[in-house]
């Protein structure tokens, strides 16, 4: 009799979750603010569920460096921009909030510039970035669909997928409207060569931006 080994599962664990189900708005409100305002742990409420999130290694450093392509893009493509990291986003007449891995104003940067959003008068910001390398119990396209995000970036540590809102829902699309001459296989180089030397990664993709807007 052959013993067959188990298949060990390769996929890194990006996250560690835990849902609450059954939460009224105030349950989620006194949850929130009775954590410390400088935690590791997210949180995302969408109509009675709670998902707090812990992010681990492969999940942060994912983040960080789409977080330096974006940057590096606005920068060389002189653009403005307001980085609104994982700013609590409550919509109370939503029944939502979420604590995004990170959200950006770049087109409506002029709207907010200066002060605190207010994001019950305030624009959603342009751009909305989540990493869900394990899965999640929220459907963060309908959530941010709700709360009228223009544009949505989705990383689950292969695939990267870019949602544009058209009316109510989410249409998923080859490129970021923000940054329309930017291909997919940018990013995915950029992680690959940032795995070995993320200055290197950096140096070489601000000086690729800059030969392709000299021939543009």
């Amino acid at each position: 009799m052959v013993a067959i080994a188990p298949q060990m599962n390769t996929q890194p664990i990006g996250e560690k979750r835990v849902a609450l189900r059954g939460l009224t708005w105030n349950a989620y409100q006194q949850i929130l603010h009775a954590l410390p305002q400088r935690r590791g742990a997210r949180l995302t409420y969408d109509r009675g569920v709670l998902e707090i999130t812990m992010p681990l290694e492969s999940h942060e450093f994912a983040l960080r460096l789409i977080e330096r392509f974006i940057i590096t893009l606005v920068f060389e493509m002189g653009m403005k921009i307001k980085t609104m990291g994982s700013t609590t986003m409550d919509r109370q007449e939503l029944d939502r909030g979420s604590e995004p891995d990170c959200a950006y104003y770049i087109q409506n940067q002029p709207t907010v510039a200066g002060r605190k959003v207010d994001f019950a008068t305030d624009p959603p910001p342009d751009l909305v970035v989540e990493v869900d390398i394990t899965h999640t119990d929220i459907d963060k396209n309908r959530l941010y669909a709700a709360m009228g995000v223009p544009e949505l970036w989705r990383y689950n540590g292969q695939d990267w997928r870019i949602f544009q809102l058209q009316e109510r829902d989410y249409q998923e699309c080859d490129r970021s409207p923000t940054f329309p001459w930017v291909e997919k296989e940018y990013l995915y180089h950029f992680l690959e060569q940032a795995q070995q030397d993320e200055i290197v990664a950096e140096q070489a993709f601000r000086e690729f931006i800059r030969q392709h807007l000299s021939q543009v």
